[in-house]
């Protein structure tokens, strides 16, 4: 692999943090009141607002990262509305 193959792969691993951490608090998270995905959402928000507030740009990554940030927080919501459910 490449130094540029390398320096990309790592770029595109932090992308998917915000994904990965959401699936991995709805795997974990029982109970009522939902306080750790609550959390997560505050975290992810937090997130996309410090992404929305850098540079334009940087490649498409920021606005990938948005986007998965976007897709987690749906996820995150649904695990809470599945939660609520049973």
């Amino acid at each position: 692999m490449s130094s540029a193959q390398r320096t990309s792969s790592r770029r595109h691993a932090w992308l998917v943090i915000p994904a990965a951490a959401a699936l991995f608090v709805i795997g974990c998270v029982t109970g009522r009141g939902q306080p750790h995905m609550r959390s997560a959402l505050d975290h992810l928000q937090a997130a996309k607002t410090e992404l929305q507030a850098a540079e334009a740009d940087k490649g498409g990554h920021r606005a990938r990262a948005i986007a998965l940030i976007d897709r987690a927080t749906g996820e995150v919501e649904a695990g809470i509305e599945y939660a609520a459910s049973r």
